[in-house]
């Protein structure tokens, strides 16, 4: 059984969703000086597939637009992602 594309849909809405509100979250504690969600913890959640809830939140929040390290890293993880696909269709 391969796996379906409502499955790798759920999957990235889910993530996306998760990501977006740790974006949220982290740019809420910056304003008011709390801790923050570690830049580790915010890469493995676009690596997991929520890479567009990222830029919506980025966007959204206006938060992680100036680091150029983070964004970088967030680039290269949207790269891999869509890499993956373009290989993953031109083998079908």
């Amino acid at each position: 059984m391969g796996v379906t594309a409502p499955a790798v849909a759920a999957v990235y809405g889910v993530a996306s969703v998760v990501t977006f509100a740790a974006y949220g979250l982290d740019k809420r504690r910056a304003a008011r000086g709390g801790r923050r969600v570690p830049e580790r913890t915010l890469h493995l959640l676009e690596a997991l597939g929520g890479w567009p809830g990222a830029l919506a939140a980025s966007a959204v929040f206006r938060h992680k637009t100036k680091k150029l390290g983070f964004r970088v890293v967030r680039g290269l993880v949207v790269a891999a992602h869509l890499a993956g696909w373009g290989l993953w269709l031109a083998r079908r």
